[in-house]
């Protein structure tokens, strides 16, 4: 009887101990997604100028090239393409808010669609059929 007593309380202190592991793991964790998450916060802060992405879905039975033109707050022209496949989704990370120029350019070279567009946030842009 008295080796499952001591038996008994050396499971109990194994458990107790482990808790104490378990509560410092989970304190380090919740410290370290805060850091994180303020890391994170002073970034969007800094680049508030910044779109994080503007992504671009295709629809449409082909591939689709999609361009945009626009200059940034220093007057540096900043010009983008994407070839995107049918059924596909491309992206676009940090880009400068602004007013741009886009064109939408079939795979048969023609142009589909031409515009402009102020971007400020982030977007999901879908071509389809009209």
């Amino acid at each position: 009887m008295k080796n499952y007593i001591t038996i008994l309380v050396f499971l109990i202190s194994n458990c107790l101990l482990a808790q104490s592991n378990l509560d410092k793991l989970l304190k380090t964790g919740e410290i370290i997604i805060t850091g994180l998450s303020f890391i994170k916060g002073n970034k969007t802060a800094v680049n508030a100028k910044v779109i994080e992405s503007v992504c671009i879905k295709n629809k449409l039975k082909d591939k689709i090239t999609f361009r945009i033109t626009g200059k940034d707050e220093d007057g540096n022209e900043i010009k983008k393409e994407l070839v995107i496949q049918n059924d596909g989704k491309e992206c676009l990370l940090e880009l400068p808010k602004g007013i741009y120029s886009y064109e939408i350019e079939l795979a048969t070279k023609e142009i589909y669609k031409k515009g402009e567009y102020k971007f400020d946030d982030e977007i999901v842009i879908t071509v389809k059929d009209d």
